[in-house]
Order: C-alpha cells, then sequence, then structure tokens
C-alpha cells in the first residue's frame, strides 16, 4: 500500500442519467457518447500513476469497467456527504495523502494529480477550481470534514465559500490551474477535446441531427 490515493468519482453511464445539462441540446444517447469518451480520458490521467486508486460509482458497480482497480459505490445523500465519506474511508485505511477527482474532465491528466500530491506536503488542502466556480479536484492531507458540510453544491460559488469556510477554520489550502468541464453544448465546442475529435463530432452530428 503506498502512502497516497487517488479516489475517481464516476456516474453509472446509462443514457438520460448522465451529462443532463448537455443532454438537454444534443440528446441522450450523443450526451452518453460524450460522457464515455470524457471517462477514457480520466482512465488514461490515473493508469500509470504509481500510487493505489479506488473508483467509486455512483449506483452500482460494473465489474467489466476500471479492471484491476478497487471499485465501491458511494455513499451518502448528496455530493458532500459522499466525498466526505470516501475521504474518511482513505484515512482510515491508513492514507496520508488523499486526491478525488470526478469523471468528466477533458483537460484532466497525471500532471494535475502529481502536482497536487506534492503540493500536500506544505498545505492542508488543494483545490483545481474549474470554470463555472466549483471544482474538478479536492485533496487532503488530513480530514477536514467542514469542506463537505453545508456548501452549495452545483453553484458558481461553491468553490468561493468552501475557501472561505477553510480561511475562517485555519485550515491551510492552495489552488492549482483552473480548467473547464462540460455541462453545456457551448462548453464542448469549446473544447480541444471536441475540436481534436472528428469521431466524435461525427457521431454528434449524426445523433443530434
Amino acid at each position: 500500500m503506498s502512502k497516497d490515493l487517488v479516489i475517481v468519482f464516476v456516474k453509472n453511464a446509462i443514457p438520460g442519467k448522465v451529462k443532463t445539462r448537455l443532454a438537454k441540446t444534443i440528446g441522450n444517447q450523443a450526451a452518453f457518447e460524450v460522457y464515455n469518451k470524457l471517462v477514457e480520458i480520466t482512465e488514461k490521467a490515473i493508469q500509470n500513476l504509481n500510487i493505489d486508486k479506488r473508483i467509486y460509482f455512483s449506483d452500482a458497480i460494473v465489474e467489466s469497467e476500471w479492471v484491476n482497480n478497487y471499485k465501491d459505490i458511494q455513499k451518502g445523500k448528496d455530493l458532500g456527504e459522499r466525498m466526505k465519506n470516501a475521504f474518511l474511508e482513505g484515512f482510515l485505511d491508513g492514507y496520508k495523502n488523499i486526491i478525488l477527482i470526478g469523471s468528466d474532465l477533458p483537460d484532466i491528466s497525471a500532471y494535475q494529480i502529481e502536482k497536487a500530491l506534492s503540493t500536500l506536503q506544505q498545505t492542508d488542502t488543494v483545490f483545481g477550481p474549474a470554470q463555472d466556480g466549483g471544482y474538478y479536484l479536492i485533496g487532503l492531507s488530513k480530514m477536514v470534514e467542514t469542506a463537505f458540510n453545508n456548501k452549495p453544491w452545483s453553484q458558481n460559488n461553491l468553490l468561493e465559500e468552501t475557501l472561505k469556510d477553510l480561511t475562517k477554520n485555519n485550515i491551510t489550502f492552495s489552488t492549482l490551474e483552473t480548467l473547464n468541464d462540460i455541462d453545456t453544448f457551448e462548453d464542448l465546442k469549446a473544447s480541444k477535446f471536441y475540436k481534436s475529435n472528428k469521431v466524435l463530432q461525427e457521431k454528434i452530428k449524426a445523433l443530434y441531427d
């Protein structure tokens, strides 16, 4: 067992259940295709990291996905509680530095994860800001429950309110580069991920039109 752990939160990929805001524009099947490609990017980002990994599914473990990784189901009534419980399990199992990411960020790579882990040598917490005001990565070097309690999940002031709360409680933090996640068709069209993927463009065009 390594002292570091990376946790990935994934949604069970079912048309109509993933990228729902995007689906309102391009349809459930096209949004499903986008989500699956983003999951592939996330898998690639962590596959060569020489640290322990845990995959937490939203509803049910899928044995055929994320092969050779520890898998579990997210537990909690909202995102904050689910993340908090995943961190608690990791620290109880003896990990010292824990990073948690989602599975729908087109620009995630091993670089951000390794940078976050190195940052945790000097700070209690680290965040990867998203352009929408949330965050795509959170890392802790000790359990900080206040990071997850009573936060405005899915709102554009999530990171701002979280950092205010940490400051009030004398918890140190650092931030990484800001990246853009994909929630809308405008986000998708603006992304390098989409512009460089002709196969995906044609598939979405066929499904969307």
